[in-house]
């Protein structure tokens, strides 16, 4: 795990002031039915994109967009555009499964440890510093996308 004097002394200082919000849990929903039958997606905040998507913005409070990754998609061919520079995103670059366990998913679908990977899954850009129109617009729009998808479980990817 990473420690704060891994970093440069201006992002220690920037994390130090930094008036971080607090957020209520959401209570989860109990899975309807067992995970061996039921449809996965995944969601992340590498900012994981398609290569013939926009990439993500660096702008001020963060870019609230997200990215549709068709669970199809190709992960060696995924790229990240998550603008940040508070975490290093090599790993993520050599292999894309470390934030976006996707050839995981497939595999797991193929041994019946779950009952189908999703259509789609959600990319996100993490490193948010003003939540507000994630909270209000976007994040229930991808929820409404996987709710269509019919997603039983959703894994979270955090980075």
């Amino acid at each position: 795990m990473a420690e704060l004097s891994d970093l440069s002394f201006s992002e220690r200082l920037w994390y130090h002031r930094y008036s971080f919000r607090r957020v209520n849990p959401i209570p989860f929903a109990p899975l309807r039915r067992p995970i061996s039958e039921s449809r996965v997606a995944l969601v992340t905040s590498a900012g994981l994109q398609l290569p013939d998507d926009e990439p993500f913005e660096k702008v001020k409070g963060g870019d609230f967009s997200f990215r549709i990754i068709p669970g199809d998609a190709r992960v060696d061919a995924l790229l990240c555009s998550h603008p940040s520079s508070a975490w290093d995103r090599d790993g993520v670059i050599r292999d894309a499964n470390l934030a976006l366990p996707l050839d995981r998913l497939r595999e797991m679908e193929a041994a019946g440890e779950i009952g189908s990977v999703a259509p789609r899954h959600l990319s996100f850009q993490g490193s948010i510093t003003a939540p507000g129109r994630l909270v209000a617009k976007t994040a229930p729009e991808g929820a409404t996308l996987l709710q269509n998808d019919e997603v039983d479980l959703v894994l979270l990817t955090p980075v």
